[in-house]
């Protein structure tokens, strides 16, 4: 007897019993027959005249999530070249870069009443008012950093170290000092700058803008060694806030150097030369950053010199046994045009000497 669900007379000859099991695989789900290009119509529909038995599917009909995807992609296309079109009219202005101001400096020759005291370095520091400073750049005291209003303290404690670093090598390096490289030196600048100490040093002019001396320290080696001594150094740096973008800190040192002439260097032919730097030194943020700095202002009182010095390219120390008898400063002419030679003098007081033994 046939079993439930089988023909009535039985399963055909060679097909397994479980016949059904045949068809199972081709069996179509909903999502198939949704999915597929022809739908056949319905039994009334094709009862109609010249009605097709089949209809195409559109593809909407067939991909819903295809929808969906579209109109995403849609979406973002339009989001994106809406934020383009703003970051091209959007209505604030690129901000300028801050303009770096150059460097305004003097130089004044302090010339002695007599002759330059000389003698042995080590005796004649102690008997000058140098006797107490530190040696090298000991002498480059850097204080306590603090916050400022718009500073961090670590941005305060680079200014000053920077500045430190600056004096450092252009003041007390002896390579510098006797007229050699200055590379190091203007590495520490603001690139803005490099171009005006370039040619401070390519062209030196005692104009204010364009004198080596204003960037740094140094002697002709042709007429000065120095002596075999350290360099004597006392100062102050201070750190103020110009602006929510601006740090200045400003140094007030004064420099000693034991010198004696290039081609003598016997220990009793030293004499002592003083240079007073005030110095101001502006940060912004890219500069400390970058450890660079931007030297605005620098005013220098060197002695013992005679009024009549040049000292665009080079100090111009009196030595041991030398005197600015009859020297006097040469006058400025208020109706030369171009640049006006800047001529200063003063007179060294005797007391800032060695004290005669």
């Amino acid at each position: 007897m046939a079993g439930r669900g089988d023909p009535p007379e039985g399963t055909p000859d060679g097909v397994p019993g479980g016949g059904e099991d045949e068809y199972r695989s081709v069996v179509f789900d909903e999502s198939f027959v949704r999915a597929a290009r022809l739908q056949e119509f319905s039994a009334d529909e094709r009862m109609g005249e010249h009605a097709r038995a089949v209809r195409s599917r559109h593809a909407w009909a067939r991909a819903g999530a295809s929808r969906q995807a579209v109109a995403l992609v849609l979406l973002i296309a339009i989001a994106f070249a809406a934020a383009v079109y703003m970051g091209v009219r959007h209505p604030y202005q690129t901000p300028q870069p801050q303009t770096v101001e150059p460097l305004h400096s003097s130089v004044v020759p302090l010339a002695p009443r007599g002759e330059v005291p000389g003698g042995r370095p080590d005796q004649l520091f102690r008997d000058s008012p140098a006797a107490g400073f530190r040696t090298g750049a000991e002498g480059v005291t850097v204080p306590g950093a603090r916050r400022t209003q718009s500073f961090s303290e670590s941005q305060v404690m680079t200014a000053l170290t920077t500045a430190k670093d600056y004096l450092v090598r252009s003041a007390i390096d002896p390579g510098v000092l006797t007229g050699g490289p200055v590379h190091a030196v203007r590495l520490l600048l603001d690139p803005a700058q490099q171009s005006q100490f370039d040619q401070s040093f390519e062209h030196p002019v005692d104009d204010g803008r364009h004198a080596a001396t204003g960037w740094l320290n140094r002697f002709n080696p042709a007429e000065v060694a120095l002596a075999n001594t350290p360099v004597r150094v006392r100062g102050t740096l201070t750190v103020i806030e110009r602006s929510a973008a601006t740090l200045e800190v400003a140094a007030d040192h004064i420099f000693v150097y034991a010198l004696q002439p290039a081609h003598e260097h016997g220990p009793d032919h030293a004499s002592l030369f003083t240079v007073r730097r005030e110095t101001r030194f502006r940060f912004d943020r890219d500069d400390l950053r970058d450890h660079h700095l931007e030297l605005v202002q620098s005013t220098v009182l060197a002695g013992p010199q005679a009024c009549a010095a040049n000292t665009s390219g080079y100090l111009r120390p009196l030595l041991a046994g030398q005197s600015a008898k009859g020297d006097a400063p040469t006058g400025t002419d208020p109706y030369t045009t171009g640049r006006t030679t800047v001529s200063l003098c003063g007179v060294l007081a005797p007391g800032a000497q060695p004290a005669r033994s």
